[in-house]
């Protein structure tokens, strides 16, 4: 067994003891984040004086070395090594003998491995933030290219209101932007490096944690040493920024089933982001929608694990604190994937646009508008209200929508109806007089904040 200690124990660790807690088979996923760290902390100990400039160079060939047999399968993760870092250094050890013993010369495992999941999770963020910006792009395309596509707009699952399509793939536009702009404000949180934190209370060598950090992209050192190897909480953000992205997801994929069944076929998913059925021959399912539906409960979950574990945690580093890997590199990939997919589902499906006018007009959701109408000719709202509830009934018993209404029947109710009732309650009248700030008449001011929204994150990349 390949351990980083021992001279304080007289019996080897039990096998099952080894098994439960070794970490290597997860944490060898950031073999690169480790390697990292290393590579800047021994430029670091050399800038110091604290290793020669010789052992410095030695060390970090052997890195090199060591990455470049990993990358082509020579050498593996086996070994019974009980960690990524104890793999590591066992390795440059084996290689160059006592120079490698001195890499981790005024580190401990604590602020490594700190060190490590915070690289990690950064970069994985980065990733992510990516992702959403392809999310976003593909969305603001359907907007573009739906100003005029007349859709139902629901509340409770009713038809309540007229909208576009871009209108309400705009909701979904600021919900990505929201979950966007979460991860880049977190990753200013995060940017510190714990590294020179020790086990707990620093080193009596004279470290340079500022030199550290700018080697490794960060924006200086954590201000408390017990804080740096104990601070789970960029993970803890991270877990609830993809939570709520995958709520976003979630609700999306949703829609996106219920558009796509027989009763409505708004949207005819591509067949490269649906399947069949084992028996039935003639199905289309959503299942990649309702995948992405059924995943957010695993991340949700992932984010509730993590708190009970770090909620009884005293300081500083507790073993407990290895448990926060598994889950979280789970619902990272997990994530990722979803919105991976959601971009491309999107991106290849077809908006049939006559389907959603025709539900539009069928819904009574220009019931609103008739009213408003009445009101523009001096009726009182609540009256308005009363009257076009009554003509809503009338078209239910006669199985018509109130455009179909003759000018007799509207004036049965009340005498304020005339020839223009019919335009002002038409789908397009119904959307483009809704020109408050956020309305679906005012999408052109919509669609041109999107725009400067995203030139702007792709200039900032």
């Amino acid at each position: 067994m390949a351990q980083l200690w021992g001279g304080r124990f007289t019996k080897e660790t039990d096998q099952l003891v080894f098994n439960f807690n070794q970490s290597i088979s997860f944490d060898q996923k950031f073999f690169a984040q480790d390697v990292r760290g290393s590579r800047a902390h021994v430029t670091m100990l050399a800038k110091q004086g604290i290793l020669s400039e010789a052992e410095r160079d030695e060390i970090l060939t052997c890195l090199d070395t060591i990455v470049a047999d990993v990358e082509s399968g020579k050498l593996t993760f086996e070994g019974g090594y009980e960690d990524i870092h104890s793999f590591v250094e066992a390795n440059l050890i084996e290689r160059i003998g006592d120079t490698g013993k001195k890499l981790h010369t005024g580190r401990s495992r604590n602020d490594q491995v700190a060190l490590d999941m915070r690289l990690y999770v950064r970069d994985e963020l980065d990733e992510t933030e990516a992702l959403l910006l392809n999310l976003l792009k593909t969305i603001h395309g359907i907007m573009e290219e739906n100003k005029d596509t007349y859709m139902p707009g629901f509340t409770h699952l009713q038809k309540a209101q007229p909208v576009t399509l871009a209108h309400h793939m705009g909701a979904y536009f600021e919900m990505f932007k929201r979950d966007r702009d979460h991860l880049l404000s977190l990753r200013e949180r995060m940017n510190v490096c714990p590294l020179g934190s020790g086990a707990l209370a620093g080193t009596t060598y004279p470290l340079d944690r500022a030199y550290s950090a700018a080697l490794l992209g960060f924006d200086g050192a954590c201000a408390n040493s017990m804080d740096g190897v104990s601070d789970r909480d960029y993970v803890l953000e991270y877990l609830s920024a993809a939570a709520t992205m995958m709520m976003h997801l979630s609700r999306l994929s949703e829609e996106i089933i219920i558009w796509n069944s027989n009763e409505y076929q708004f949207i005819e998913l591509d067949d490269t982001y649906s399947t069949g059925s084992s028996i039935m021959p003639q199905k289309k399912n959503p299942d990649i929608a309702e995948l992405i539906r059924g995943k957010s409960g695993r991340v949700y979950g992932a984010m509730m694990s993590l708190y009970t574990t770090m909620k009884g945690i005293p300081l500083a580093y507790d073993k407990d604190m290895q448990e926060d890997k598994e889950m979280t590199f789970d619902a990272i990939d997990t994530t990722k994937s979803c919105i991976h997919l959601m971009e491309g589902m999107l991106k290849s499906s077809v908006w049939n646009k006559a389907r959603m006018e025709k539900s539009a007009a069928q819904g009574f959701t220009n019931a609103t508008d008739a009213a408003d109408y009445l009101v523009r000719k001096g009726v009182p709202f609540r009256d308005a209200h009363g009257i076009i509830g009554r003509l809503v009934l009338l078209c239910i018993e006669k199985n018509c929508a109130m455009d179909d209404l003759s000018l007799e029947e509207w004036k049965s109710e009340c005498d304020a109806f005339d020839e223009d009732i019919y335009e002002a309650i038409s789908m397009k009248v119904c959307v483009e007089r809704r020109l408050t700030e956020g309305a679906p008449g005012a999408m052109e001011e919509e669609l041109a904040k999107n725009r400067t929204y995203l030139e702007n994150a792709v200039k900032s990349r």
